[in-house]
């Protein structure tokens, strides 16, 4: 798994090497322009103002909404890309830290309008997904939404066909999400593919 500092070293060539996996249509980033204008217009649409995004990168989504007018919260453990995110976007309340020990005090003590997390929770388990997603629920204010972007499929069956595609591009420290396997611990989780190996999942309050 690549750590902060990997992530550091990425930062600058980051959203490059996304560009042209969407271009081509490869895994792992085809359909990511399609699955960040999807999230980006249900937020507007829904008129949310408080915006929490968890893992944000270089910030490629949240400054769109950031230019929109929304205010932005957000948490990274990389230290470049916070930097990166900070000059965009040089109002917006950025912490640095890892999710997946839980969110820092001052996010958590607030609640938003939409929680979006982008290409970032396939760094959880599959049994850290679960206990996550439920804390961000109570976040919500009544009305708002989830919005999780991420290279994820409906089935099994077809995790297991995009990794034999991929063959050796294939990233096996990164654990994708199944929606199928996700709905029985919450039974209003929406799904709605992206691409042959992106998706959007939906939890609304």
């Amino acid at each position: 798994m690549m750590n902060d500092s990997g992530f550091d070293l990425w930062a600058d060539d980051y959203d490059k090497s996304v560009g042209i996996s969407d271009d081509t249509d490869v895994y792992p980033f085809a359909g990511y322009r399609r699955l960040m204008n999807e999230i980006y217009g249900r937020i507007l649409s829904a008129h949310a103002k408080d915006v929490l995004d968890i893992g944000f990168g270089t910030a490629v989504l949240s400054t769109r909404l950031y230019e929109q007018g929304c205010h932005i919260y957000g948490q990274d453990f990389s230290a470049r890309m916070l930097d990166i995110a900070q000059q965009k976007m040089p109002d917006a309340a950025l912490y640095r830290g890892d999710f997946s020990e839980g969110l820092c005090a001052p996010l958590a003590q607030r609640t938003y309008d939409a929680i979006i997390a982008t290409y970032s929770l396939h760094h959880l388990t599959d049994a850290q997904k679960i206990p996550f997603l439920h804390s961000l629920l109570p976040l919500l204010n009544e009305g708002g939404a989830i919005y999780v972007g991420d290279v994820m499929f409906r089935t099994r069956d077809e995790w297991n066909a995009c990794r034999t595609a991929a063959a050796d591009s294939w990233d096996s420290d990164e654990i994708y999400f199944v929606y199928d396997e996700l709905t029985p611990f919450f039974p209003q989780l929406r799904f709605e593919p992206c691409s042959h190996c992106s998706g959007l999942l939906i939890l609304q309050r």
